[in-house]
């Protein structure tokens, strides 16, 4: 296990999260922030000055500095490029979500890392927020007795504002559907231990229809391996003035109650049969920084994160299965491969 500062830098400055990613980074202990590279010149530009950050010529010039990690920010359907000229460098990779774009890309990357011996993990920060660890810990303890399903949202402001590759389907691989619903696909997964075997799912674009030309709204109906179904609701339908840049909220019919979970305001509520309910405050908790600390301890201890490149392949194939329902009309049985 290596107890030296680790490198770590950003590869293209594309995705919003990037700028965060800095702050998180230069926050982390035993890490060192090194800068960036962007294929975008202006941008690169902007950000380093906004951030007094160093701004690296390219991509290769970043890796010829032999980090030990890389934060893979570009554009959904770039990620592929990046994540492989990394892995051949030996440099470990955070990779934004999506993981791609397709399934195609997706593997090759998976591969790409293996090949190289380096990790491949996939930024799905919500796995460290403190209300879903404590619901994950209830559910793994059997607290909540038989789920029988949740019905869960998504919802975020329209991103175009901040970056309007976001609104283009070839670049961003398609529109809400495909920003919101993996982080909840793999919340899912992770609380449940069991793959999504069946897809429904309904699109439109009512939401800022006179704008952008993807959908801004999906309804999925996800149905599980164990029998367990789970609905999401992922769109842009947060206005502008929204607090936060959105929301990610559940609630979970078991047999012991109804558990409402809201990860940005970090609350959660356990209402039970027959006793008062059970509340959480506040826990103030900070899921980016938690998710790159272990992007940071799976490197120093050489092991795998707790996220991995193959969560990212399966919460990619739920929202292409509900892109091919959509278009159907019909659900979607899982693997589409």
């Amino acid at each position: 296990m290596t107890t030296n500062k680790l490198k770590i830098g950003i590869m293209s400055f594309a995705h919003l999260h990037a700028e965060a990613y800095i702050g998180n980074l230069r926050g982390t202990p035993g890490v060192e922030f090194i800068g960036f590279a962007d294929e975008d010149a202006e941008r690169g530009q902007r950000f380093a000055k906004q951030f007094n950050a160093r701004l690296f010529p390219s991509y290769k010039a970043l890796l010829d500095e032999k980090p030990d990690g890389a934060l893979v920010c570009s554009e959904n359907a770039k990620h592929r490029p990046l994540v492989e000229m990394a892995a051949e460098a030996g440099v470990h990779v955070l990779s934004e979500k999506p993981l791609a774009s397709n399934l195609e890309d997706a593997q090759a990357m998976i591969d790409a890392c293996k090949q190289a011996g380096v990790i491949l993990m996939t930024a799905f920060p919500m796995r460290f927020s403190a209300p879903l660890l404590e619901v994950k810990a209830t559910l793994d303890e059997g607290k909540l007795g038989k789920i029988y399903s949740f019905n869960t949202t998504n919802q975020g402001k329209m991103p175009m504002a901040h970056r309007k590759w976001f609104v283009d389907k070839e670049l961003a691989g398609g529109g809400a559907l495909m920003d919101h619903t993996v982080h909840l696909t793999d919340i899912l997964r992770w609380f449940l231990q069991s793959d999504v075997v069946e897809v429904y799912a309904q699109t439109n674009r009512i939401l800022h229809a006179d704008t952008v030309n993807v959908e801004t709204g999906g309804l999925l109906m996800l149905t599980f391996a164990d029998g367990t179904f789970a609905s999401i609701d992922a769109s842009w339908s947060k206005p502008l003035n929204y607090p936060t840049w959105g929301g990610l909220k559940m609630e979970i019919i078991s047999e012991r109650g109804l558990s409402i979970v809201d990860a940005f305001s970090q609350n959660l509520t356990l209402y039970k049969q027959s006793q008062n309910s059970h509340v959480w405050p506040y826990w103030g908790s900070d899921a980016n920084q938690a998710m790159l600390e272990e992007f940071v301890a799976a490197i120093r201890e050489e092991r795998a994160p707790k996220v991995t490149g193959e969560d990212g392949y399966k919460a990619l194939e739920v929202a292409l299965a509900a892109y091919q329902s959509a278009e159907s009309g019909q659900p979607v049985k899982l693997p589409l491969r």
